[in-house]
């Protein structure tokens, strides 16, 4: 693999996650209006919502059988677009059974998705030495702020999701398909002989199980940020109407801008030492915004919850592929799916709290989980089957 390759993959791979960030936002920003739209009812609303991560899992899962004969390239230029339309068919829908069946594809295409890319940004990473990871899902965050700007301008004028989405769609979905010549991967550790003697043959869920509870534990900090910091600003700290958007904004920019620094981090400091601190701090976010006296205090703590939370789930991802180096497709598809249990697992789980206990009480919890991120930090270390009981490998520069 030439450095010019290198080079257009890493690129090509960076816009597929901004155009995933973008088609995700313009999603779940207009929530209320595919409500309207198709006249879902409060009560079947959760339904709907909880079919996407779910068929999102199972596309996960498929993915894992599928690069098994076919690359996570060519999987991945088939699923983007597939999201892309599936986006589309939402908002051109009118009947009940026409969003159900464009959700489900969104679901399923973004599973396989979601997976394909992460298993070329572990492969490109191997191959480049040195930690790249978060620059990839800072590409996600910032199309992530494209998105959500595009949604509020489509509901600011108060156009149909058909008009607001077509434009996005007829951009992104003819980008993507052309970055997607350019996707590539690394040499796999059984080409250069890197694999041997290491953990990277048969995958073992259980050295992988760290792995799995860090990502849901992250993703359920993540979940709360996004589905409840509004109405907490709101409804606890006394913020304003106008004021309780900014939290979820500050949130993602702060994510875009941690994500953007963290590989130089990771490359001075090592995954281990990010991973802490990024704990630390998310924990530390979580703790301000329960005890929070008022609505700015409350958006210092969803400042550090964006710093914090930010580089745990691109350093999970680098960690499976470091664990299993000549299995690391099947380990990133299997981690994948616990993005989604902890996305199904966090908004409800916060509700019920709220409901049984308090709002402020609420946010220890996931405070509490992503403290239990320490337990775990070994496992991001250069050589994590040495805590699994594997065998110890040199120390690479990635972590250099």
């Amino acid at each position: 693999m030439t450095d010019a390759g290198l080079r257009y993959g890493r690129a090509s791979l960076g816009l597929s996650f901004g155009v995933q960030g973008v088609a995700f936002a313009l999603l779940v920003t207009r929530i209320p209006a595919i409500q309207d739209q198709y006249g879902i009812s409060d009560a079947l609303l959760p339904v709907f919502l909880a079919a996407v991560p779910i068929l999102a899992g199972a596309g996960s899962v498929a993915t894992e059988k599928v690069v098994a004969r076919i690359r996570p390239g060519v999987v991945l230029r088939w699923a983007q677009p597939l999201v892309l339309l599936a986006l589309l068919g939402v908002g051109a829908g009118r009947e009940m059974w026409h969003a159900a069946v464009a959700l489900g594809v969104f679901g399923l295409s973004v599973g396989a998705l979601d997976a394909s890319m992460n298993m070329l940004g572990v492969s490109l990473q191997r191959a480049y030495g040195r930690s790249i990871m978060l620059g990839f899902h800072a590409a996600y965050s910032l199309g992530g702020i494209a998105g959500a700007s595009l949604a509020w301008v489509g509901a600011r004028y108060d156009l149909s999701l058909f008009a607001s989405y077509l434009p996005v769609v007829a951009v992104l979905l003819p980008a993507a398909l052309a970055g997607s010549r350019w996707y590539t991967e690394g040499k796999r550790p059984e080409e250069t002989g890197s694999g041997a003697g290491t953990t990277g043959g048969a995958l073992s869920f259980k050295l992988l199980l760290p792995l799995c509870l860090v990502m849901t534990f992250a993703y359920i900090g993540d979940s709360t940020v996004s589905n409840w910091s509004a109405k907490y600003l709101q409804d606890v700290l006394g913020g304003s109407e106008q004021l309780a958007t900014v939290p979820y904004n500050v949130y993602m920019v702060t994510t875009l801008l941690g994500r953007a620094v963290g590989d130089l981090g990771v490359r001075r400091f090592g995954a281990v030492a990010v991973v802490r601190g990024g704990s630390l701090l998310a924990a530390g976010g979580f703790a301000v915004v329960a005890a929070a006296p008022g609505a700015w205090v409350g958006m210092l703590g969803f400042t550090m919850l964006g710093f914090g939370l930010c580089v745990i789930v691109p350093q999970t991802f680098a960690a499976a592929g470091r664990l299993f180096p000549g299995n690391s497709d099947a380990a990133v598809a299997r981690l994948n799916i616990f993005n989604y249990v902890g996305f199904l697992v966090g908004s409800p789980l916060v509700g019920a709290l709220r409901d049984a206990w308090s709002y402020r009480g609420a946010m220890l919890v996931p405070m509490v989980l992503v403290l239990a991120t320490l337990v775990y930090a070994r496992s991001f270390g250069p050589d994590p089957a040495r805590y699994g009981g594997g065998h110890e490998r040199a120390r690479t520069a990635d972590v250099g």
